[in-house]
């Protein structure tokens, strides 16, 4: 089975959970015998390609002209995409249409003769102030690489809604069956005050999409509550964690006092402040206490603030945000970690903490939550719920090695072979439906 597959971002250049779980799903697949094509907007030539062959977007050239009927399929499946763009100079979908029509009706004669233009575009790769036109770009040159890659594949599958658009476009061009993956919606992102437009893309994708595969149960009831999916159309498929061929040893540390660790985005999804809260009733009680807050975010001014009016700054250390390797020797060096997390779709941080020994608390509106036993789990706005937690944890060592014992035995059997092989029969049940549509 051949796999097309549109992502944002992979290892190692990851700004989020979304490129590691792509990454452990690839290799899964993988050891399940699917072969697998990942189309990324932006690649650096590092990326680890023994599980995956990586397609560079910045690398294929979109062509358009009268050499073949296909190239007009293209224009006319790519009119579904209208996104406002002030784009200089790259093309918007918008401008693509009309060239197109600028030259059929002026006759132009490099139109007439089937002569090709061309354009090549090329992506940040980021979520930056441009993100909405590189969604619409990544789109245009999906089309292009489904067209480029006809017969080689089997079924599409997009990661989020930045790839939504060009899941949709590939399918138009392929006729192939289109899986997205939900990772995080809109709705876990902002709560209620949503983002329009980016709901009306994850709102597309997914009516567009044979299937719907949600990170978790939590998930699943969002997207059909909130977006109008059918629920025989979205299915659950629980994230998994990656165990290293060879863990490296603990780093040492410098410090003899405990270390609370809180790793991820700093932004309101996370609950970055609820920890904060946490921390200053905790040292009230344990003053030999260190609180890392290991990530970077738009909230970030906001917390080093109230760290410092809380009087607590002594005690609290922001290292920026971390990958690879410094995730993991974070995580070796810290003595219970904290996902106080607003709304998680799933959470894959306290699993890769878990297979550190470090025991972990997360918030009951987390994913994750719906697979783990051994975790202590609280309201992410119970401060005070946390604040004990955190308490119980650095004071008593036999409670601490419980959990930490016990966790590690429950992530051990949470593997992404597993989790790749339902995605899998995602796979084959789309395609065993498209096969009896078409007889």
């Amino acid at each position: 089975m051949r796999v097309l597959m549109f992502g944002w971002e992979f290892p190692p250049h990851i700004a989020g959970g979304l490129g590691t779980a792509c990454y452990g799903m690839t290799r899964g697949l993988a050891r399940n015998g699917v072969e697998v094509t990942f189309v990324m907007p932006k690649a650096s030539g590092d990326e680890d390609k023994r599980f995956v062959d990586v397609v560079n977007a910045s690398d294929v050239e979109t062509v358009f002209g009268k050499v073949d009927s296909d190239a007009e399929d293209i224009i006319d499946k790519m009119s579904f995409i209208h996104i406002d763009s002030n784009l200089v100079p790259y093309l918007s979908p918008e401008d693509y249409v009309t060239y197109h029509d600028e030259f059929v009706k002026t006759g132009e004669k490099r139109w007439e003769t089937g002569d090709v233009w061309s354009q090549r575009y090329t992506f940040s790769g980021k979520y930056g102030a441009n993100l909405m036109e590189e969604v619409a770009r990544y789109a245009m040159v999906a089309a292009q690489v489904a067209k480029n890659l006809e017969g080689q594949f089997d079924v599409i599958h997009a990661h989020d809604w930045l790839t939504y658009f060009a899941g949709i476009a590939a399918k138009r061009v392929s006729g192939k069956p289109l899986v997205v993956h939900m990772h995080a919606t809109e709705y876990d992102r902002s709560g209620e005050n949503i983002n329009t437009q980016t709901y009306a893309i994850e709102r597309a994708g997914m009516h567009a999409a044979d299937r719907v595969i949600a990170v978790s149960n939590l998930t699943r009831n969002i997207v059909i509550e909130k977006y109008g999916v059918p629920a025989d159309k979205v299915v659950t498929v629980h994230n998994a964690v990656r165990f290293a061929e060879k863990e490296s040893e603990a780093p040492e540390r410098g410090v003899s006092d405990k270390i609370v660790t809180f790793l991820g985005r700093i932004t309101f999804q996370k609950g970055p402040d609820y920890f904060v809260e946490a921390a200053a009733k905790v040292l009230k009680r344990v003053p030999n206490v260190r609180f890392v807050m290991a990530g970077s975010g738009d909230m970030m001014n906001h917390i080093i603030r109230r760290v410092a009016r809380l009087g607590i700054a002594d005690r609290f250390h922001f290292t920026g945000f971390l990958r690879g390797a410094d995730v993991h020797r974070m995580f070796q060096l810290s003595d219970v970690y904290v996902m106080p997390s607003v709304s998680e779709p799933f959470g894959i941080s306290p699993l890769e903490a878990m297979k550190s020994n470090v025991p972990v608390i997360i918030s009951k509106q987390s994913g994750v939550a719906e697979v783990l036993d051994y975790a202590v789990k609280v309201d992410y706005w119970d401060v005070d719920a946390m604040a004990d937690a955190i308490y119980g944890l650095i004071t008593y060592p036999a409670l601490s090695q419980m959990f930490a014992k016990k966790g590690l035995e429950e992530v051990t059997s949470l593997k992404w072979n597993n989790a790749a092989a339902k995605i899998k029969s995602v796979y084959e049940d789309v395609i065993a439906e498209q096969t009896r549509i078409n007889r």
